[in-house]
């Protein structure tokens, strides 16, 4: 629970994501809009199709706005996705009208939903005043971002946008807003969020959680339904999307590209690797910079996040190699027709992503030492740590697996502990349930559902 004026505001007038029976906490993201509030800059909602862009701002938000006083009169929700609001599609429309709504208005919140609905025109200037919409080769073009800016220099409006498919993908809004808006991006559902929700035992949670991820439409649904929503989501949304956005002529490529890096979630992967199992799968050739352009698709359409290697002793960040993650696990499983997991690959996501949820910059530890071969020759060993971590003051090593049940296991995975002198704390997280404790090496040993829920 957030703390403070905000954490005060949030428990007092909207706690949870609310339509019947439907109860998640989403204040994370309730906080940001609340601080965010009245800051003169536009508020754009971005992440990946279906996370409940629209709902935060739509039910969540607004229910905000009338708790802590707000009129209904002086919130504006226009939603572009719906017919009656088609002639506001027009971005100069949409301008025109906004404003003469709130013109006699102290303050005036607009939320404008699917802003992805609104055409681009050619400059009127430039075609006697007609509305012509633009054509991809028009360079003298009002688009919703012209829109978007506009309206939030209007000192009595306080902007909120969302939307979704190809127009609204990460790097466009970095590119087109820049230092202009505050973009609040938002992602499936943390486990901390699906727990709140579900409630019951952990461990039971957490292997449903790996199963099925936190999209909120699947985790309503029951699991034969789950199966069917989240296969779907891929070939009639994600794919579809990125298609469209970057004029690709075909999905085959891509769909393998995309099982290829569901099958090796969390190993050290580049291009030229994942090039090179493609064409032992298909016996066809793909080169490595169509492999980089397509990881680059995914990670702009918020389906993939990347770690990079980070070298613990020198302090920077090393090579080409990356390890990739899914937003959703259960997005990830569906690619591969939710045949049963490998734990330790679904465990090491779901720290990656709660780590990225509560704020931390996450990298993977890479470190080189030198020892001697059976010939007492001198090796150059790379050793890794799953994850570097750092938050303010906070730093940690961690490694992830499915237990320590054998000492073998155990030496493995604190190996590379042993070789870091250093002060920063280093962590084991296994999937079972046991609480925090230190072994005798003063390593911290801690259960997934402690770390994730308490721990971080």
């Amino acid at each position: 629970m957030p703390n403070g004026i905000a954490g005060d505001i949030i428990e007092k007038n909207v706690e949870f994501y609310r339509k019947g029976d439907y109860v998640i906490n989403r204040n994370k993201y309730l906080t940001q809009l609340i601080e965010s509030r009245d800051n003169g800059f536009p508020k754009v909602i971005t992440g990946i199709r279906r996370c409940g862009k629209s709902y935060l701002l739509k039910e969540i938000y607004r229910e905000y706005l009338l708790g802590s006083g707000v009129d209904e009169e002086s919130i504006l929700l226009l939603e572009l996705d719906d017919d009656r609001n088609a002639e506001y599609r027009d971005p100069i429309m949409l301008g025109r009208y906004v404003r003469e709504y709130c013109k006699d208005k102290k303050r005036c919140y607009v939320i404008l939903d699917e802003i992805q609905k609104v055409y681009s025109l050619v400059n009127p200037n430039l075609t006697n005043g007609k509305h012509v919409p633009a054509r991809k080769t028009d360079t003298e073009i009002i688009t919703f971002v012209d829109v978007v800016l506009g309206l939030s220099r209007e000192k009595n409006i306080d902007l909120y946008v969302t939307g979704s498919n190809s127009k609204m993908l990460s790097t466009d809004i970095i590119t087109e807003f820049r230092d202009k808006a505050v973009n609040i991006a938002l992602s499936p559902l943390s486990f901390e969020e699906y727990y709140e929700y579900k409630g019951g035992f952990p461990g039971e949670a957490i292997y449903e959680y790996m199963q099925y991820g936190g999209m909120p439409l699947a985790v309503l649904k029951k699991e034969e339904d789950r199966r069917e929503y989240l296969t779907a989501l891929f070939e009639t949304t994600y794919f579809k999307d990125i298609i469209e956005h970057n004029n690709l002529r075909k999905s085959e490529s891509l769909e393998e590209l995309c099982n290829i890096i569901s099958t090796g979630t969390g190993e050290l992967m580049n291009a030229e690797k994942i090039a090179n199992t493609y064409r032992s799968i298909k016996k066809t050739r793909i080169d490595k910079e169509t492999v980089e352009k397509y990881i680059g698709y995914f990670k702009d359409a918020f389906i993939l996040r990347e770690a990079r290697r980070y070298d613990l002793k020198g302090r920077a960040e090393i090579g080409a190699l990356r390890k990739y993650y899914f937003t959703d696990t259960g997005l990830r499983n569906a690619r591969l027709n939710f045949a049963f997991p490998d734990e330790g690959q679904m465990l090491e996501n779901i720290v990656f992503n709660e780590l990225c949820y509560k704020g931390y910059s996450v990298n993977v530890g890479s470190f080189d030492t030198i020892g001697k071969d059976k010939n007492g020759k001198s090796i150059r060993k790379t050793n890794e740590v799953d994850f570097y971590a750092v938050k303010g003051l906070k730093r940690y090593y961690i490694q992830v697996c499915a237990g320590l049940s054998n000492a073998q296991t155990k030496a493995r995975e604190e190996r590379p502990y042993m070789l870091l002198n250093d002060e920063v704390t280093k962590i084991i997280v296994i999937n079972k349930p046991v609480k925090e404790s230190l072994d005798t090496n003063g390593f911290t040993i801690i259960g997934i559902t402690d770390f994730l829920l308490r721990y971080i």
